[in-house]
């Protein structure tokens, strides 16, 4: 039998070039693009130099500058729009799937919740040689951005659960 991932993914487990899953019980419900906008804001010094350099080394190799993650809040989103430099390929109430493809590689999150859980996916398929190369830095940085992403998150959540009424 094939190991399967509760999200979407680009492929199946097997055929990926990078995995990544990491879930997280909320001390309220949210929905995928509120823990979207909660995670992405307030980029701090350090996620701007890591794009500042991924955008110096990538662009050597004839791949698109991205501006990192702009923190503005977005009330809704639907298939086709962007959020950052992700395309929306699907957002309901329980899951947010954002890509990004270029001729290196495939990108997918997806953000999935259940009741007060929020799993954050991450799945990748590498194109080429510089795929391979850029996910070896990538897949080991991705697991700690998106862990410091989730605590950030929690404890967003945590304050806006104490203050009622708060947005």
């Amino acid at each position: 039998m094939t190991p399967s991932s509760p999200a979407p993914t680009l492929r199946s487990l097997p055929e990926l070039d990078y995995h990544h899953s990491q879930t997280v019980d909320l001390p309220a419900a949210i929905t995928p693009l509120e823990a979207w906008n909660m995670m992405t804001s307030g980029q701090g010094p350090v996620m701007r130099a890591a794009f500042r350099i991924r955008n110096a080394i990538s662009a050597r190799f004839g791949v698109k500058r991205i501006g990192g993650f702009s923190g503005a809040p977005r009330d809704s989103v639907q298939t086709g729009d962007r959020l950052d430099f992700f395309l929306v390929e699907d957002s309901t109430p329980e899951r947010l799937v954002l890509t990004e493809r270029d001729r290196h590689l495939d990108v997918m999150i997806c953000l999935t919740v259940d009741a007060r859980r929020l799993t954050v996916t991450a799945s990748v398929v590498t194109q080429n040689a510089y795929g391979r190369i850029y996910m070896l830095p990538v897949g080991l940085a991705h697991k700690v951005i998106v862990g410091r992403h989730i605590r950030h998150l929690r404890r967003a959540v945590q304050e806006r659960a104490s203050c009622p009424g708060a947005t």
